[in-house]
């Protein structure tokens, strides 16, 4: 990479033309929506069920089933994020951690990076919802998650991401 040029800056996001120098020796400008970084969460409640929220998204106007997740502030390492999110969306907090990898979501125009958690052992607490987010926490079981992604009731990808891996490292049954 050899220039940067902001284009447009809102919030913690910022749309960039990059010069760069491809690996084939090929110079093109790209454009980049840069990104502080995000985390998902996929909480285990203590009987076993999975806690997701039921969230309005205004980019698409619909409802959709997700893992609580969040954007990072600036300097904010991810798992004290994860726990933030988790208090604020869920009201749950957790003893024990796992992290399941991490997910590069729109890896042609975003340098986004999504660190992926199962958190078990939960407790609630006290957490209060940013003005802008509409949720409703509800409670599945591992089949029902698996039959809702199978259906494409679950198009979230950070979400099937995260039960997939979960899945995968016997986090989840």
């Amino acid at each position: 990479m050899t220039a940067t040029t902001p284009i447009y800056a809102w919030k913690r996001f910022t749309l960039e033309a990059r010069e760069q120098t491809l690996p084939n020796g090929i110079i093109t400008e790209h454009i980049t929506l840069t990104h502080p970084g995000a985390v998902l969460i996929l909480p285990v409640a203590n009987d076993g069920k999975l806690v997701m929220v039921h969230q309005y998204r205004p980019s698409i106007d619909r409802w959709i089933y997700e893992f609580p997740a969040g954007t990072m502030e600036s300097g904010e390492h991810p798992e004290t994020c994860a726990k933030r999110e988790l208090s604020e969306e869920v009201q749950l907090a957790a003893s024990e951690w796992h992290s399941v990898g991490e997910s590069l979501p729109a890896p042609g125009f975003c340098d986004e990076t999504q660190y992926l958690y199962v958190a078990k052992q939960v407790s609630a607490t006290d957490g209060e919802l940013d003005e802008d987010e509409i949720i409703e926490v509800v409670h599945f079981s591992v089949d029902e998650v698996a039959h809702m992604i199978a259906s494409n009731e679950i198009q979230d990808s950070k979400t099937i991401v995260a039960f997939c891996r979960a899945q995968l490292l016997g986090l989840i049954g």
